[in-house]
This record gives C-alpha cells, structure tokens and sequence, in this order.
C-alpha cells in the first residue's frame, strides 16, 4: 500500500490539488485503518501471551551452582539441624545396642525414601509454574480440572490447560469427572490445600523456638549451672535478631546463612566421621531395613510411639517443598544430594556411635554437643547457635511463600509484599507476616520453655503435611502427568503407609502438647476458607453489574449517549476533561464503577479510560510493551491494559499524562515503520478531531475514579451464612486494599460509592 500510495505522488496528476489532496486524505485514512488493526492484533497477541507466560525460572552452570549454594542456607537450616535433639526427643532413657541400631536405621531409611526418593524425585516435581507446597497442588489441579471458581480479576492471566477427553485414559476420565462433579470432593480439596498451608505455617511459629532452644541449651553443657531463665531469655534475644533481619530480603540473608550452614554440615560430616571410626563402626550395620523392622517388631507399642521423636529427623522437608518458588527444583536437589544427604546420614551414624559406647549413659540426653570431637565445644556451640538462627529460616521463607500463594488464589486479604530481588522473582517479603510469626515465636519459647515440651507440640504438624502432599500428588500423577494406574496405587500405598505409621505415632501426642499447633492450624485454615467463601459471594454480586457496553448506553451517531430503556433511558451529558475509571478485572464489560457512574450522574467525560493493571510475575516490563489499548464502540472511550513487573512504579502523579500520551500515539498509529514515506502523510480529518478532543479534555482537567463499594447481607440470608458473612465483612473492612499505595494527588481523586447485597 505504501509503494502504490508512493508511485501515486510520482505519477499523480499534480495539477489538480484538491484531486491530490483527497488522494493523500484516502491513502493516509486507509493506512490508518490498517495500523489500527494492527495495533488490535497486536493487543490479543499480548494478552495471549500473557496467558501462556511460564513463571518457572530455569538456571544453568555458575548460577544454578550459586542458587544451590544459596539454598542450602534457607531450605536445609531446618532439616539440617535436627541432630541437634533427635536421639534426645526418641530415647527417655540409656537405649540399648540393638535399640540404637533401630533407631538409627529408621533415621536413614526414612530419610532415603520419604526426603530423597518421595520429594526430591517425585513431589518437586508437581510444581505450579514453579511454585512449591499444598496449595501449589491444589493450584496445579485447578488448572487441569474445574474444581474451582475463577476469580476473574486474574482469569485473564490463568491458563487452564486440561486435558481433551481422548487424551486420557477411562480411569484418569473417571478420577476427573469425579472431582468435577463432586461438591463434597472440590470441599475436601479445598480443605486439603488451606490445611497444609495452615500446618506449616503453625510449624512455622515452632520451628525457631526448638532450633534455637536446642542450641542454647548446649550451654549447659558447658556450664551446667547455667538457670532456664538465662537460657529462655537468650533464646528469645537471638529470635527477636532473626526477624529482625528479614528486612534485607531472601536473596542477601540466604547469601550470609549460606556458608553458616555449609559450615554447620560439613563439621557434622567430620565429628560423625570422627565418632565412627573411634567407637563402634559395627553401628553401619543400620543401612540394612531389617534393623528397622526388628526395632519396631520387639518394641512394639513403644517402638510405635518412639516414631513421634524420630520423626524429628525429618522436620522441615515439608518447608523443602513450599520454597520451591524461591529457588529451583535443580537448585535444591543439587545441594540436597552432594551436600545435606551424606552429611546428615554420617552424623546421625557418629552420634549413635558415641552413644553405643557412652559409659555415663547421658549422651543422647544431648546428642551433638555431647559427642563432637574433642576440644571442639566451644567451636560446636558457636557453629550450633549460629546454624540453629539460620535454621529457622527455612519456615519463615515458605510462610512468606504460602502467603503469597494464597493471596494470589484470593483465599487471605491482601497484605504488603516487597520482591527482594529482580533475578529470582519469586523472592519476597511480608514485614505483617514477619512480625507476627515473631510474637508467636517469643510466646512459644517461654511457655513450652524447652526442647523435649517443644518436640512433643512440634512433629505432628510435620508429618500431617507429609500425609496431605501424598495424596494430593497422587491426584497429580494421575490427572496431570497421566501415569498408569496401578504404578499410581503403589507408589501411594507405600509412602502412605510410611506417612500414616509416623502420623498415628504423633498424634499421640496430642494431649501433651501437639494440640496447640493442631489448633492454630485449624484456625488459619478456617480463615482461609471464609474469605474464600466471602469472596465468591462478592463476585456473585458484583457479576450483576457487569454489562456489555451496549447493555448500558446506546451510542448515537454524533457521538452522544443515552441510557438503555433498562436504565431509565435519559440523556447521557458531557463533562469536560479525561475520566479514568479503575477496572479491577479488565475484560470486555464496562467496569463496575463506570456503570455506576452513569447511572449516578448521567454524564461523562470527553475522553473515558477503562484503566486496568495487570501484574505479571517479572520485576519490569519494557516501556515499549507495557501499554495496550482498545478502543470501545463509546465515542472517545478507550479501554487500557497496563501490563507490569513487580518492581515498576504504575500509579504515580503523573498517570494522568503518561495514559494521554500513549493514547496519542495509539491513535496518530505511531507503529507504522520508519521507511522514510511516513513523513509524507498527514493524519485524517477524522483522526485529527479525536486528537483535538484529547488535547482539549486533557488541558481542561484529569479525574480519576474508583469504586467504593460497601457490601450488605441479604436479608433472606439464614443464621449460619449471615453469621459467616459478617466475619469476612469484618476481615475485608480492616484489611489492606491493593491500592492502598497510590500516589494520585487526592484533588483529582473522586470515589464513586455504591452498594452491593451478598
């Protein structure tokens, strides 16, 4: 079109200007017709791609190395400093020879298969786009089988990508069709990922406390006269110091814990190398399962309950799995296989070693500090104190990671988060969460005062999230990665029935302390659900004012609106100026807050904006591919998608003028090449008015509106329901809104309030 308009100017008849001049007007208006669909084109494309956009980081060579480096510093600080009171939360007395040897070949059967067969090969990878934890799966099966409702502020960036009925096989068909179908299944489900994510983050509150007790007090070894009270008040000190440098983000404390626990491991692998080769390397005999089987079959009742502190060796890999989404699935098998498996493994068989051999029978009253090599206790409490601050981390970090999950699945109320870092996008901060879990904490330490009350409290949120994660992964290979049944079946009923015997075991400890985190868990979840449920009444009514802009307005052929019959009919006047109207869900209908507008007021404004931000999961977007437009078939409305990171700054004072220049630039067509013709075409008529029309309704004035929507019961609501309603109202009037950092000058801010019955 270009090379036939070009040709027309060479052999054009130049003698006739108004025949030149209407022959640049046709060519100059059809070349803007085409740049206009292509700029359309170029919207559903990007909307597209959003859809289809992989949160998943994948890394390589020296950065994967460093991740893993850095891993082993946040996800491992739990898990990694177990030894620190396994053998004292198993054992209540001088255990015998073939007693330890059990104990001990349970401690590395168990973390053979369930660490590193079961989550390492099997669990990590059930991801959702590289997140981590229950409610990653529950995620992860609500994009393969609707079981869920949408929350459509975010449809738009969801891509479900189930499965066509030929592609799967009669019993997968079967499994999907039941759970899709199945209210009580989608509930159970429901239920299933807002407990496991209640159940760490109980963990959560307890997992500081009994690191960080379990080091202080191997002071008393030390010096045995040290009081409770010095030792309580230490601990809380140094917990206070944890939180406290949280601030500084996951990517620089994980960088400082990372050689600390490094450190913390290596030194475990040598005072179990130590231990073995000085007392009793006959205890290697535990690799074989049989010890394991023998320790239960003779114990029986109290083998049984003994698993309740065994299962101490393993705390924290349920965090493993929920701080996926801050490092790598490679990242975090890689520093697991060369680093914390071996080294763990040795020292519990060093530990087991020294007691075997332990003439004073209190060694595994205090298993580390009272066998590490000679002349290294002081070195031991240091390094122990230190890797017992860091090994808390690993709980905060998936806290803030299963908050943000949630958040985003709109199961808790927005609350502040800050990305600590531009590369690894899912690092973030919560500073409410933080302090929280640090009252919690300090409460906790001081109440339950020391390690062995902490252990009983301690295990059975563990183990409870293990059992969850077998379940719903099970769901997963058979939905999701489509693996044959019977493989599906046994592979579950191993591990199953591995979760089950450390879980019947723990919850034995109910009465003696584990209430208390069961409680808390439940709690939260019960949070959770309700305001899931508030939030899908919300949307229900909200659904009720949402129109196709042809529903409310009929437009006329000079550009004048009136209302539909349906809204009364009446003239619709104009006000001078650009209104900028916030659209939380950004799809085709006219926003909640623009209708309620019109219907308010009856008029509008020269120039309309449906504004939406869409937040992506990168820290920026270029300038170039932030802004998507679309016009409305509203004279002067244009519908705007901003698509951004989470580290650029949208809502700023200067909105107002960075939206009119790209609508400028959307309709003048700016997108057409630079091949040296366009300098030659003059914009239409018809374009040069609606840029007129801009200019003039920007120099008169620029508004912003949003809705301030309050929300009221029905009346025909019964007990229950109001009652379940009135606590979310509560929560959602006293929690944080998520523009509650915008920075528009208040004198152009104008709050359209209405009222919606849930």
């Amino acid at each position: 079109m270009v090379e036939s308009f070009s040709q027309h100017l060479q052999f054009g008849d130049e003698s006739h200007p108004s025949k030149f001049d209407d022959a640049v007007q046709t060519a100059d208006s059809s070349l803007e017709k085409q740049l206009s669909r292509d700029i359309e084109q170029a919207y559903v494309s990007k909307l597209d791609e959003d859809l289809n956009r992989k949160k998943k980081q994948e890394y390589r060579g020296w950065v994967l190395l460093w991740l893993a480096f850095q891993s082993t510093g946040v996800v491992y600080g739990d898990i990694g400093t177990s030894p620190l009171y396994v053998y004292s939360g198993t054992f209540t007395s001088q255990p015998t020879h073939d007693d330890l040897v059990g104990a001990l070949s349970i401690i590395i059967w168990t973390l053979t298969l369930l660490v590193t067969v079961k989550y390492m090969f099997i669990v990590l990878r059930a991801d959702d786009d590289g997140e981590g934890g229950t409610f990653a799966l529950y995620s992860l099966l609500a994009r393969y089988a609707n079981i869920v409702r949408r929350d459509p502020n975010i449809a738009g960036t969801v891509k479900m990508e189930r499965y066509l009925t030929s592609e799967m096989k009669p019993v997968e068909k079967s499994v999907r069709s039941f759970i899709e179908h199945s209210r009580i299944a989608q509930t159970a489900l429901k239920v299933i990922g807002a407990l496991g994510v209640s159940l760490i983050m109980a963990d959560g509150v307890l997992t500081p406390a009994q690191s960080v007790l379990g080091a202080i007090q191997g002071i008393s070894v030390v010096h045995p006269g040290i009081s409770s009270g010095t030792i309580i008040g230490s601990s809380c000190a140094i917990l206070v110091l944890l939180f406290a440098v949280q601030p500084f983000g996951i990517h620089k404390v994980a960088s400082a814990w990372g050689p600390i626990i490094t450190i913390w491991l290596l030194f475990n692998l040598y005072s179990g190398i130590y231990n073995l080769v000085k007392f009793d390397y006959t205890v290697l005999k535990a690799f074989s399962p049989f010890f394991a089987g023998s320790y239960l079959a003779r114990n029986k009742e109290q083998g049984w309950r003994s698993l309740g502190g065994l299962l101490l060796a393993f705390t924290g890999v349920e965090a493993l799995f929920a701080d996926l989404g801050a490092f790598s699935r490679r990242a975090i098998q890689l520093s697991w296989l060369c680093l914390a498996y071996p080294c763990l493994l040795l020292t519990y068989v060093g530990q087991a070693a020294y007691i075997s051999q332990d003439v004073t029978m209190v060694a595994y009253t205090n298993p580390f500090f009272n066998t590490v090599p000679p002349n290294t206790i002081y070195f031991a409490l240091i390094i122990a104190i230190l890797a017992a601050i860091v090994g808390s981390q690993s709980m905060l970090t998936s806290s803030f990671q299963l908050l943000s999950q949630v958040m985003r699945m709109s199961y808790f109320p927005h609350i502040k988060t800050v990305n600590t870092s531009k590369r690894f996008h899912g690092q973030v901060y919560m500073p409410l969460a933080n302090w929280l879990l640090m009252i919690g904490t300090v409460v906790v330490t001081a109440a339950y005062s020391n390690t062995t009350k902490l252990g009983n409290a301690y295990g059975a949120c563990v183990i409870c999230v293990t059992f969850l994660t077998t379940c719903m992964v099970s769901l997963v290979a058979l939905i999701i990665w489509r693996i044959n049944v019977l493989i599906v079946i046994f592979v579950f009923l191993v591990f199953a029935c591995l979760d089950g015997v450390y879980l019947t075991s723990a919850l034995t400890k109910v009465p003696q302390g584990a209430w208390f985190t069961l409680l808390l868990a439940v709690i939260l979840s019960s949070i959770f659900i309700l305001w899931r449920f508030g939030k899908e009444q919300q949307w229900s009514a909200e659904g009720e004012d949402r129109f196709q802009p042809s529903d409310l307005v009929i437009a006329k052929e000079n550009g004048d609106l009136q209302m539909t019959a349906t809204f009364g009919g009446s003239p619709v006047s104009k006000v001078q100026g650009v209104g900028i109207f916030f659209d939380k869900v950004g799809d085709n209908m006219v926003p909640i807050v623009f209708s309620q507008f019109l219907r308010k007021f009856s008029a509008r404004h020269e120039v309309i904006v449906f504004f939406h931000m869409r937040p992506l999961s990168l820290p920026s977007i270029p300038q170039s591919e932030r802004y998507l437009i679309q016009r409305t078939f509203i004279q002067n409305c244009y519908r705007l998608t901003v698509r951004h990171g989470y580290a650029d700054d949208i809502v700023t004072p200067d909105l107002g003028r960075a939206i009119v220049e790209k609508l400028k630039w959307f309709i003048a067509g700016d997108t057409m090449p630079s091949t040296g013709t366009s300098a030659l075409f003059t914009h239409s008529l018809e374009v040069q008015a609606e840029l007129d029309t801009l200019n003039r309704a920007y120099a008169a004035q620029t508004v912003y509106i949003m809705g301030k929507e309050q929300m009221k019961i029905r009346r025909s609501s019964n007990f229950v329901r109001r009652t379940l309603l009135e606590a979310f109202l509560w929560m959602r009037e006293n929690s944080r809104t998520k523009l509650a950092d915008i920075e528009i000058p208040t004198d152009s801010l104008v709050e359209v309030g209405f009222v919606k019955e849930i």
